[in-house]
């Protein structure tokens, strides 16, 4: 299934998409796209209803983030040996881990705001990964069953602020609208191999990241064994799992974002985003 959340921002409702692409109002069933709701249970219901007995959305609606009330929204560092290179760093020998503001979250294809300050903003196309089964201290072997499904996440960052400003990554990461996710939440059941994606991300027309998850170092089911082992994750936590070459950052002479820049955004079988950039 595709799950997705619809409306104004704040006031979202929860929807899914039919087999026709159309957006179906799943408010009847469930309260949120959150929670509970992304537990295997509340799943295998929604999937026993003909989603053509839904109210039909209108296709204008904005489409907002597709996951409500995050709990946590960590991201891993460094995780595709190609952007290891390219940044002219070392694979880690363990999963690198920060944490991005949940205030950070928007929809897909909100507009991408540049904070006051800011001079290197970047791009990164992410795998996002949903959590939706409580995960503590799990093995390999049992993580991806932790997994309700992914999504797409454009980890937008501020070089200046991550590198520049003394302290950890998150104040680089945190600014509102440095984390669109989006625009479906996949149930994993319809990817059977989060490790054989392919993900791009463009700016203004021009591709500059052009890869797939084949490269990444640790995969979905260590890092979520691993991060269990340091916090409890919760249903609706979202882990951003690490992005190929390409970023602006890595450019030759570096490449940032500036207003007026359209971003288009996108993992196999997980959608697009498209955002428009404006000064904050």
């Amino acid at each position: 299934m595709k799950l997705l959340r619809f409306g104004a921002t704040g006031s979202e409702k929860p929807g899914l998409l039919d087999n026709n692409g159309d957006i179906r109002d799943l408010s009847g069933e469930v309260a949120d796209i959150a929670g509970e709701a992304l537990s295997d249970k509340v799943l295998a219901k929604l999937r026993e209803i003909d989603p053509h007995s839904l109210p039909l959305v209108d296709g204008t609606a904005r489409i907002g983030p597709c996951v409500g009330h995050v709990g946590k929204f960590i991201c891993i560092g460094l995780n595709y040996a190609d952007h290891a290179a390219e940044a002219g760093m070392e694979l880690p020998a363990e999963p690198v881990i920060f944490l991005k503001a949940t205030s950070a979250i928007c929809g897909p294809n909100d507009t991408v705001e540049i904070p006051r300050g800011a001079v290197k903003t970047d791009w990164e196309v992410e795998l996002g990964v949903v959590i939706g089964k409580a995960a503590k201290y799990v093995s390999e072997e049992d993580a991806l069953g932790h997994v309700t499904g992914y999504c797409v996440v454009n980890d937008v960052s501020e070089r200046d602020f991550q590198l520049h400003r003394s302290g950890q990554w998150v104040k680089g990461k945190s600014a509102d609208t440095f984390g669109p996710i989006g625009p479906w939440l996949v149930t994993r059941d319809e990817v059977p191999d989060p490790h054989n994606l392919s993900m791009y991300l463009e700016v203004n027309g021009h591709r500059y990241q052009d890869g797939s998850t084949r490269t990444m170092h640790f995969g979905v089911a260590k890092v979520i064994s691993y991060l269990s082992q340091f916090m409890s994750l919760q249903p609706g936590d979202i882990i951003s799992t690490g992005t190929p070459p390409g970023v602006g950052m890595g450019q030759t002479p570096p490449v940032y974002l500036k207003p007026g820049d359209r971003l288009e955004t996108g993992v196999e079988g997980l959608g697009v985003q498209r955002q428009t950039v404006s000064a904050g």
